[in-house]
């Protein structure tokens, strides 16, 4: 096969500033390069984390994005795994950040055996963090 990895998730935000900062203060990111006026963009920046890339764009000028919809085609949310599930979950609690997802009453719940919870990033995108492997 000729792809080695994946390379980068490309998220567009009309709320930039909030994105930015849940990606980069919530999430861990660190960013590598903001660049303003970008193709007649406000910003276009990436950002990473370990060997992961996100390519985070507000729309071109004069462009109104459509909202997100779990019943869209194409990518419905992006998971990371962390060490413990539920000790990440009260970390980012504990930073104040409240947008999680609720599934049967409960924000942390158990799919198949492991436990997992589900945030949305302020643009729309929706995050599982879980802490078992599948492979």
């Amino acid at each position: 096969m000729a792809i080695k990895t994946i390379h980068h998730v490309c998220i567009q935000t009309e709320k930039y500033e909030e994105s930015l900062d849940f990606y980069t203060n919530i999430l861990g990111f660190k960013v590598v390069q903001e660049t303003k006026d970008f193709h007649k963009r406000d910003y276009n920046t990436w950002l990473k984390l370990d060997d992961f890339m996100i390519e985070l764009q507000t729309p071109k000028e004069g462009d109104k994005f459509s909202k997100w919809s779990k019943l869209s085609a194409g990518p419905v949310h992006m998971g990371f795994l962390v060490d413990n599930v539920k000790a990440e979950y009260k970390r980012i609690k504990d930073l104040g950040y409240k947008d999680f997802k609720i599934k049967n009453g409960e924000i942390v719940y158990e799919v198949e055996g492991d436990y997992l919870f589900k945030i949305k990033a302020p643009e729309g995108t929706e995050i599982e963090i879980r802490d078992t492997d599948i492979a």
